[in-house]
Parts: structure tokens; C-alpha cells; sequence
């Protein structure tokens, strides 16, 4: 796609891709799992025409993205810090957010942690739920979706293990 633009930005870190094109107020999108800034090639037009100046990242481990090697390096606030950093770089004080699956997950985060660099959060597939903190988030998805549950398949079996009747119980409400 030759009319985006490619780049990269030193935020929190590391270095992070962006595609970028057009002028005017900032949409951040952040896509999903397993995809990359490609994702919103057509909304990147399609929004850069109407004089926005839409910009979508590979988020950090994803694409051209750096990928820290640490799995604690992936918390949500190490990926909002990322994203902080992306709206300091770019000189607004806020955004417009459209954001899709894992994207959309960062996004409530960042809504949460930083409201008043949000102007607007369009979520296309995610709602928000609270975290419960009694139970880690991969057991809950494990008890409530399954093993086949895409998020539960790419886990190593050795750092996420089943959880017990008990959580599954107190997750369905049972």
C-alpha cells in the first residue's frame, strides 16, 4: 500500500511500527490476534480522506514491533505505557481509539488507566469485564470457553494449568 506510510517510534522502550496516513485529528486503531496494522488498511483510507490522520501500530511481540523476550514484559501496562508513549510522540494530548479482539481488551485498559487521553473508544468485539482478582484470566477462559478456546490454545501448558471444579463453579455461577 504505497499511500500509507511506514515508520518507527521509540515508545516505552521499543521500537514500534506505525502505518499512518492524512491529516487532522488522530484515530488510533489496534488490532486484534494474530494480526498486524494490516488489518485497518482500508479504514487508514478511508478515514485519511475525510482529514483524519489515521495511524495503526503493531503492538509490541506482533509484526515489525519489537518483541521483548521476557513474557513479563507483556503486561496491559507495559502495552498501554506503549501506547502513552505513541500519543506523546505524536504530539496530541488525545485520540479517537477503534480497536478489534485483543486490541480492544488493550483499549479498555488504556480507557481506564488514562481516560483523558481517550477522546473516543469505538469497540468492535470485546466488552469490557472487570477482571476478577481472584482468579487469573486464562483460567477463567479456560472454565468458561474452553481448552479449544483460541486464547487458551497458544498458552504453554507448563505456565497455565486447569483450573479446578471450584473456579469453573464459580465462574458459570454455579
Amino acid at each position: 500500500m504505497e499511500e500509507i506510510k511506514h515508520g518507527m517510534v521509540g515508545v516505552n522502550g521499543i521500537r514500534m511500527h506505525i502505518a499512518e496516513k492524512g491529516e487532522g485529528p488522530v484515530v488510533l486503531f489496534l488490532h486484534g490476534f494474530p494480526e498486524l496494522w494490516y488489518t485497518w488498511r482500508r479504514q487508514i483510507l478511508a478515514l485519511s480522506s475525510l482529514g483524519y490522520r489515521a495511524i495503526a501500530p503493531d503492538l509490541r511481540g506482533y509484526g515489525d514491533t519489537e518483541a521483548p523476550s521476557s513474557i513479563s514484559s507483556y503486561s496491559c501496562h507495559h502495552i498501554v505505557g506503549d501506547l502513552v508513549a505513541l500519543i506523546n510522540s505524536l504530539g496530541v494530548e488525545q485520540v479517537f481509539v477503534v480497536a478489534h479482539d485483543w486490541g480492544a481488551i488493550i483499549a479498555w485498559y488504556l480507557c481506564l488507566f488514562c481516560p483523558e487521553r481517550v477522546k473516543a473508544f469505538v469497540c468492535l468485539s470485546v466488552p469490557f469485564l472487570p477482571r476478577n482478582p481472584n482468579i487469573k484470566p486464562v483460567e477463567s477462559m479456560r472454565a468458561l470457553f474452553g481448552d479449544d478456546y483460541y486464547i487458551c490454545r497458544f498458552q504453554n501448558k507448563t505456565l497455565v494449568s486447569m483450573p479446578q471444579n471450584s473456579t469453573r463453579q464459580a465462574l458459570l455461577g454455579l
